[in-house]
């Protein structure tokens, strides 16, 4: 697979029906246990909404560079305004929100400390639509329809994917030719027939199939059986840890290892399936390649904190076909660094050329990682390296070093600059302690001001004596 496979996703065009819900995330500090109660106190400090349901699956499309439609139902309130506001400022994303007001819009509210998740809160009516409201959904699906490459099914059983709308939706989408792909949470698979593909987690396939679905054969086991009851074309078998199995008529069972990452958050990676799933499909690709690509855009996915979405360069990144997925922009790092701070965690910065790595930068760089939770490296662009180091230098190209920086196990993230000093960038990042050479005084400490009036620190680590760049040159030149 090469890079041209993801970028074909950007041709895709996708409608998602289906539960869209807000996502509302209150985010503080716990310090102390209420007086009044046996209760944790939360010093609120700010709060965040995105979308969640099928939105955040259409975000995620959108995300891969493809056109979503999200077409669902909300209330006549606050939060239904919110959903809209948040779909304006998407680009690619056409939101066709039908109005029910005799329901609430479904809202989850989340109450964090870091990301430690304290209490949850739902605010829901998951009753079936009124029949006049599932026309309309019916309606808007069709009409959507147009030009499109698939239709994704996001069922959070909250009521606007029914008895009646379901096989309304799929008879439509299939009379088109259009492939259908479902994220499925009801009792049974036999409400779906005539989808294209079903993504149950393992839960939902042992509930399907009534048996334990734990091991690569009883997974395969289990996908057979409701292959052999129900009309469904495929069941991908999402199990987390140990991967995805796949099951089509006819065919050989698929299995695919899980990508192996830090898992942190497994909060939204069904959405990001089936949203890889669908733009792949609809770009042209054959089912066990976009099962692929989903497999890899989950193993991302679940390394960020809450409802994400997972960009073009960190699907190449997964799949090989770019560089290594923790050498980041500015823009980026902030990002990650940012969601880092949210989790509570202490990060660090360091910076240089590194041209050519030897045992001392070894050393720091292991020092420095010992004393945060997470070590931000900068590393000077060529341009910037030649101004610092001369003619010559360095000796290796940007990609080269970012790419072994990004290998080593002390590293958590890479940061390519152009600038002379690592300044613009540390205080892009925010970190929390900037790391220098003991060959340094703390004032020549370039950001050394700026992390320090926002509460950080900056460290001098010792120097392993009879290790540096230039030493080494100068023994390979014959010069010592």
């Amino acid at each position: 697979m090469d890079a041209s496979v993801i970028d074909r996703l950007a041709q895709a065009r996708v409608v998602v029906g289906g539960d869209v819900l807000l996502d509302r995330f209150v985010e503080g500090k716990v310090g102390r246990v209420s007086p009044e109660a046996p209760v944790a106190v939360l010093n609120h400090r700010a709060e965040r909404l995105l979308l969640g349901g099928a939105g955040n699956v259409a975000a995620n499309l959108v995300a891969f560079g493809a056109q979503a439609v999200l077409i669902g139902v909300a209330g006549d309130d606050t939060a239904a305004d919110d959903i809209r506001t948040l779909c304006a400022s998407v680009d690619a994303l056409d939101c066709q929100l039908i109005t029910d007001p005799s329901r609430p819009t479904t809202v989850k509210t989340r109450y964090l400390s870091g990301w430690h998740q304290l209490l949850r809160v739902d605010s829901e009516d998951a009753s079936p639509l009124a029949a006049a409201v599932a026309a309309s959904v019916i309606a808007a699906v069709e009409a959507a329809l147009d030009g499109a490459g698939a239709l994704i099914l996001s069922d959070y059983a909250k009521g606007v994917l029914d008895a009646a709308t379901i096989p309304a939706l799929i008879a439509l989408a299939r009379g088109r030719g259009i492939p259908v792909i479902v994220d499925p949470k009801k009792a049974s698979a036999d409400v779906f027939a005539g989808a294209t593909l079903l993504t149950p987690n393992a839960d939902e396939m042992a509930r399907f199939a009534g048996m334990v679905v734990a091991s690569d054969a009883e997974a395969e086991a289990a996908g057979r059986k409701v292959l052999d009851a129900v009309s469904i074309e495929a069941i991908l078998v999402t199990r987390g840890d140990r991967g995805m199995t796949l099951c089509r008529r006819g065919e050989p069972v698929l299995h695919v290892p899980a990508e192996t990452h830090r898992v942190f958050d497994v909060t939204g990676a069904g959405d990001t399936v089936v949203a890889a799933l669908a733009a792949a499909l609809a770009a042209g690709l054959v089912l066990p390649e976009a099962v692929r690509v989903a497999n890899a855009a989950a193993g991302v996915a679940v390394t960020k904190p809450g409802t994400a979405t997972v960009s073009p360069t960190e699907l190449k990144q997964a799949l090989g076909i770019a560089g290594a997925a923790n050498v980041m922009t500015p823009a980026d790092a902030r990002d990650q660094v940012e969601a880092w701070h949210r989790q509570g965690l202490r990060v660090g910065f360091t910076n240089g050329c590194f041209d050519l790595l030897h045992r001392g930068h070894l050393h720091s760089l292991d020092q420095a990682a010992r004393r945060v939770d997470r070590l931000v490296v900068g590393v000077n662009s060529d341009d910037s390296a030649r101004r610092l180091k001369g003619a010559g230098r360095p000796v290796q190209d940007l990609d080269t070093r970012a790419a072994v920086l990004a290998a080593l196990k002390p590293v958590d993230l890479v940061v390519p600059f152009d600038e002379d000093t690592p300044a613009a960038l540390i205080e892009a990042i925010a970190p929390d302690t900037l790391f220098k050479g003991a060959d340094y005084t703390e004032a020549e400490v370039v950001g050394g001001d700026f992390v320090k009036a926002r509460g950080g620190r900056v460290e001098l680590l010792p120097l392993l004596p009879g290790h540096s760049t230039t030493s080494t040159l100068a023994r390979l030149s014959g010069r010592s």
